[in-house]
Formats: C-alpha cells, sequence, structure tokens
C-alpha cells in the first residue's frame, strides 16, 4: 500500500514538473482595438455615432526571430477586434502595423482622416495587451441633421 501511494505521488510530481517545464518560454501577446462611423464627420464621438460591426481590420508583426505574420480580424457586436498569439518567447512579436481594411456598412465606408495604418512596438511581458487608437469610417455624404 505504501509503496503504491509513493508511485503516485512520484507520478503527480512528473506530471505537474512536465506541464510546468512545457510552459517555460511561452509568451502570449493581444492586440485590440475599435472601429466606429463618424456619422457627421466631426471627429468628435457623439449621440449619432456608431460602432461598425463586422469592419476588417489587418495586423502584420515581425517577431523577435524576423518572421512576419500577418492576421485578420473582424469588429464583433461591440465594434471590437482582437488578435492574440501564444508562442515561444523568442519568436514574440517585436514591432506590428495595424490598418482598416474595410467597412462592410454601407451608409459608412470611407475611412476618415487618420485612416492610414499605425505602426507600434510590442514590448508588453507574456499576458498583457496593446490597445490601438480606433479606426473611424464615415458616410459618403453628411445627413441634414450634421450641418
Amino acid at each position: 500500500m505504501e509503496l503504491e501511494a509513493e508511485k503516485n505521488k512520484v507520478a503527480v510530481v512528473f506530471l505537474f514538473f512536465t506541464v510546468f517545464i512545457s510552459g517555460i518560454g511561452a509568451w502570449t501577446g493581444e492586440i485590440h482595438g475599435r472601429v466606429i462611423c463618424d456619422v457627421c464627420g466631426d471627429s468628435a464621438l457623439g449621440p449619432e455615432d456608431h460602432i461598425l460591426q463586422g469592419a476588417e481590420v489587418a495586423v502584420l508583426c515581425i517577431t523577435k526571430s524576423g518572421e512576419v505574420l500577418n492576421y485578420q480580424a473582424f469588429t464583433n457586436a461591440k465594434g471590437r477586434y482582437t488578435v492574440a498569439e501564444t508562442m515561444p518567447e523568442s519568436d514574440r512579436w517585436d514591432a506590428c502595423l495595424a490598418r482598416p481594411i474595410s467597412s462592410f456598412h454601407e451608409h459608412c465606408s470611407h475611412l476618415g482622416d487618420a485612416g492610414a495604418g499605425v505602426k507600434f512596438s510590442y514590448n508588453h511581458p507574456s499576458g498583457y495587451s496593446h490597445t490601438v487608437r480606433t479606426f473611424v469610417y464615415r458616410p459618403s455624404s453628411v445627413p441634414a441633421y450634421c450641418i
């Protein structure tokens, strides 16, 4: 009976160290942001403005080892997109570029003045995230109530 209990202890300790060691060197990062429709084109968030669900955003990252990773994300019902990755620490993101690709909202599909991509260094330790500034789309013509 004691021998069986001792074997179980050894198995549990072995399992613990196997799981613990396999996690060493793993790194997890996250990039997220929002996409909105600036209905009046006034660059100020107002009650007439709304989030854009289904807007496409591309995120391009270069890793510390020099690999280029290309991600595609779509905004959810709250206008938020997220890109996340778990990889070895040696391959973690070094620098990224996030840029809006398209809005599928037929009344708000023109990129605002600040429509260019956003470049940034990713210096966060594992488990942290980077928030990208909000991307803005505008309607092709401003509604009469905005003037």
